[in-house]
């Protein structure tokens, strides 16, 4: 009787029942996404708010707010899209707000030449808030507790810029049950291959046959 491989089958479940966890916890992912859209539509038509200072979470998302910018310290440049349509480089400005306290991020507007250097000292600002560039590797965003930074994408751009688009819900993905689909397939097919490989493995071998010699 063919001996049953207890260690190896033992890590397959393992790895099979991690995939099952996964897709269930991408559903339940998806709900608390759904959720969370529907509190960044309803941000949409509250009243204007100060910028938080320090990162709150996503409960402000889309929210219109104001700031005050001291000093501007610094500038980022990435790619964006401006309120026509066109596509372009927008520029953040890294403002100082108060004498302590983290740099505040400003999208001041869209340039169509990456090498434009933004023109802008300061003041109130106004606009929407957004998502701040994140940087952290997708796994790590995951896993990590803490919150992603916020920005304000300002309505009024800086001289020679373009104001870029206001952030809508469409940039807020919930792909979690197709993720959680892929998951569940993950686990089928891992379960398939690993038991046709045990009946592959337990098969009995045909013995070859005896092949007779004569002297001639």
């Amino acid at each position: 009787m063919p001996r049953f491989p207890l260690i190896p089958t033992i890590i397959a479940s393992l790895a099979v029942a991690l995939m099952i966890g996964l897709g269930i916890w991408q559903i339940e992912r998806r709900g608390e996404k759904l959720a969370a859209i529907q509190r960044y539509a309803a941000n949409f038509g509250k009243p204007e708010m100060a910028f938080p200072r320090l990162p709150v979470g996503d409960a402000y998302l889309f929210r219109r707010a104001s700031a005050f910018c001291l000093q501007v310290v610094g500038w980022q440049s990435q790619g964006g899209r401006a309120t026509d349509g066109s596509n372009g480089y927008r520029h953040l400005a890294q403002c100082r707000t108060g004498a302590e306290g983290p740099v505040l991020l400003v999208d001041m507007g869209v340039a169509a030449d990456p090498k434009f250097q933004p023109v802008w000292k300061g003041g109130k600002v106004t606009g929407t808030i957004t998502h701040a560039p994140d940087h952290r590797p997708m796994l790590a965003g995951l896993f990590d507790s803490e919150p992603r930074h916020l920005m304000l994408i300002s309505e009024t751009a800086a001289p020679g810029l373009q104001p870029t688009a206001k952030p809508d819900l469409s940039s807020v993905p919930n792909n979690h049950l197709s993720y959680a689909v892929q998951w569940f397939l993950f686990a089928l097919v891992a379960s398939v291959i690993y038991v046709l490989a045990l009946k592959w493995r337990q098969k009995p071998k045909q013995a070859e046959p005896n092949q007779e010699t004569s002297d001639q």
